[in-house]
């Protein structure tokens, strides 16, 4: 216990001063940790998305924390940092690959010392991440989540820009939405995530990753789902615990699906379903079969104990069937 206290303090310690190396944005743009004073038996590790900062993870990080997880929400490389970006001055977003792939390995190392069964995490090029990690460590990996993942763009063009050109873009938000970081980037900086994607479908016909849930929805208008459900097509013939989910464009849910603070009114819904796969040990089959029988009018329970499941799902998997069905 007492090593376990003096690693948790050491990483507090350690990043929170390489994070304030460099004046940041606000005091939530730092690295956020939620640690149980024990090792717990699940830890995990969330990659938040390009130019954003950890507050965007704040709402799922709570939540698995409050059900007695070990939560870990680093800082990316070159971001959060306070200065007067713009497209003559853009923020140093890296361009190199190589750059966030090193950041993943080293704190997929640290926290193995944590808990039992380590999950990662992450939202669109954080996701990305996620995804690769997955495939890159697959036996160090209890569960991946895959939260609209950076394959690719809807618009065809825009992967072509992506690919070839060079400037600064910027953010364009509702009224009222609230953006985390950097308002804009060069694009070499999307690129890297564009090309980490493309490699992580191709890698995924042929490598076992590690269980993944690709969440996706129709409203997401800034990233692919035809590629969502490609690298979920690939990756559960080789590994059958992986799930997908996409959200009904009833439900609007867009890109950044973490916080209503971005704009989803149903971040229940997202953490609901994260816990119901993290906590769940079914494969994809089953829960097809779950929702076969679900629409063939029997109910939740009656499922449960004819498929003699009750050891074997999260109490969060009857929200994620009745939404799934409806």
């Amino acid at each position: 216990m007492s090593n376990y206290s003096s690693l948790t303090s050491e990483i507090i310690q350690e990043t929170k001063a390489r994070d304030r190396a460099q004046p940041l944005i606000n005091d939530k743009c730092e690295s956020q940790f939620f640690f149980h004073p024990h090792p717990t038996v699940k830890v995990c590790l969330f990659f938040h998305g390009i130019t954003a900062t950890p507050e965007q993870f704040l709402p799922i990080g709570e939540a698995f924390f409050q059900a007695g997880y070990n939560v870990l929400i680093p800082l990316l490389p070159g971001h959060g940092v306070a200065g007067n970006w713009n497209h003559s001055n853009p923020p140093p977003l890296p361009k190199d690959e190589q750059v966030y792939k090193q950041f993943a390995l080293q704190w997929l190392q640290q926290v193995q010392e944590l808990g039992e069964q380590v999950i990662v995490g992450g939202l669109s090029g954080g996701s990305t991440l996620a995804a690769w990690l997955a495939l890159e460590r697959p036996e160090e990996i209890y569960r991946a989540l895959v939260c609209a993942p950076y394959l690719s763009a809807t618009n065809k063009l825009v992967d072509l820009i992506v690919q070839n050109l060079d400037f600064y873009f910027q953010w364009k938000r509702k009224p009222g939405i609230v953006g985390f970081g950097y308002d804009g980037f060069e694009l070499p900086a999307m690129r890297v995530f564009f090309d980490m994607g493309q490699d992580v479908i191709k890698r995924a016909e042929k490598r076992v990753a590690a269980p993944m849930l690709v969440l996706s929805s129709e409203s997401d208008r800034a990233v692919g789902k035809e590629d969502h459900k490609a690298l979920f097509e690939e990756a559960v013939k080789l590994q059958p615990k992986t799930w997908y989910y996409c959200f009904s464009r009833a439900l609007d849910v867009g890109h950044n699906m973490m916080t209503k603070a971005e704009g989803n009114e149903h971040v229940d819904l997202v953490i609901a379903i994260t816990k119901a796969y993290v906590e769940s040990d079914l494969t994809w089959a089953e829960v097809m079969e779950m929702g076969l029988r679900l629409k063939q009018g029997n109910t939740f329970n009656t499922i449960v104990n004819d498929l003699n499941l009750s050891q074997r799902i999260s109490p969060d998997m009857n929200t994620m069937m009745e939404i799934a069905t409806n």
